[in-house]
C-alpha cells in the first residue's frame, strides 16, 4: 500500500511540509509543518499550518502523528501548535534530539528545568523503528549527518528525507552544525541509495537553482544518477572534501537562533515572563 502526498509550500522559508494519508482509511500525518515567523517584528503566525489542517478537515482525515525529521535550524515548527489543535496525533522525532538538546540547552542557558531526554516529545523514534499509518507501513531511518536527530520516514513507497537530500541539482545539506559529520550523511545516504529506485523522494526545501520551479519530488534513481554532491560513482572521500569545501563558504541560516530555541522544545515557544511577553535569546559570540 502506497500513501497519497500532498505537498505544501512554506516560501518564507523555502521549506516543504507534507500532509500524507492512507488511501484506504482516513489516517494521516503532517511531516515538518512550518510556524510563520517574521523575524525583523518578532511576529509568529499559525497561517501556513492552519493550511494544512483546512486540508484535513476538507478530506476528513484523522491525524494520527505529527512527524519531524530533526529539529531544522532554518524554520520554527508548528508541531507544538498542531498538537494543541489535534491533542490526539503523536508528536515525533528521532531519538538523536536528546544529543542535539544537550548540545545547545548550555548555548542558550536554558536551566535546569529544560529536560534532555525528549520528553517534550511524544515519542523518539529508534531507528528501523516501524509503525502503520492505516495499512501503510512506515519505516523510521536513522539518517544522521547534517544532525545528530535526522531521520527519514519510508512511508510505502515514498521517502521523506528531510534536509539528508535536496534535489539532485541541490545536492546534499550541511554538515558544519554542532554534531554533523559529513562522512556520517555519506553513509547515511548510502542507506537511503540503497532502496529501490522507483521510491519516491520528497524533499524538506528546495531553492530552485539556476532559477528553476520549486520542486519537490525526486526518486532514488535520479538521485544516484544526477545529485551534484553524491551520484554513486563518488566515493566518501571525495564527498567528504566537497561538502566541507561548500560548508566553509555558507553563512549561518538567518533563523538559525530562534529556531533550534523553538524546535528543541517540540515547537514549544518559550514561558510568558512576568509582563506576560515571551522572549527568545541571542547569545553572543557562540558560532
Amino acid at each position: 500500500m502506497n500513501p497519497v502526498v500532498s505537498p505544501f509550500f512554506h516560501a518564507q522559508s523555502n521549506t516543504w511540509t507534507y500532509l500524507v494519508r492512507d488511501p484506504a482509511s482516513q489516517a494521516a500525518a503532517i511531516i515538518d509543518p512550518c510556524l510563520d515567523f517574521e523575524a525583523k517584528a518578532g511576529r509568529t503566525g499559525t497561517a501556513s499550518a492552519q493550511a494544512v489542517l483546512d486540508a484535513i478537515d476538507q478530506q476528513g482525515l484523522d491525524l494520527l502523528w505529527i512527524l519531524e525529521t530533526h529539529a531544522h535550524a532554518d524554520h520554527l515548527s508548528a508541531g507544538r501548535w498542531l498538537k494543541s489543535q489535534r491533542p490526539s496525533a503523536r508528536l515525533a522525532i528521532g531519538q538523536g534530539i536528546t544529543q542535539v538538546q544537550r548540545t545547545f540547552k548550555p548555548v542558550f542557558n536554558l536551566g535546569e528545568d529544560f529536560a534532555t531526554d525528549g520528553r517534550q516529545f511524544d515519542h523518539l523514534f529508534a531507528d528501523g523503528e516501524s509503525f502503520m499509518l492505516g495499512a501503510v507501513t512506515v519505516r523510521v531511518i536513522a539518517t544522521p549527518g547534517h544532525t545528530n536527530d535526522s531521520v527519514s520516514y519510508l512511508i510505502g513507497n515514498a521517502l521523506f528525507v528531510g534536509d539528508t537530500l535536496f534535489m539532485p541539482d541541490g545536492g546534499s545539506a550541511r554538515c558544519d552544525f554542532p554534531g554533523g559529520s559529513a562522512a556520517r550523511l555519506y553513509q547515511s545516504i548510502q542507506r537511503l541509495y540503497a532502496l529501490p529506485d522507483t521510491t519516491r523522494v520528497y524533499v524538506c526545501h528546495d531553492y530552485g537553482p539556476g532559477g528553476r520551479e520549486f520542486r519537490c519530488q525526486t526518486s532514488i534513481a535520479d538521485q544516484k544518477a544526477g545529485n551534484i554532491h553524491l551520484r554513486t560513482e563518488i566515493p566518501e572521500a571525495e564527498f567528504v572534501r566537497i561538502r566541507e569545501a561548500r560548508d566553509a563558504t555558507l553563512d549561518m541560516p538567518a533563523l538559525i537562533l530562534p529556531s533550534i530555541q523553538i524546535n528543541i522544545r517540540a515547537g514549544e515557544l518559550p514561558e510568558p515572563e512576568a509582563n506576560g511577553v515571551r522572549y527568545l535569546k541571542l547569545p553572543l559570540d557562540q558560532f
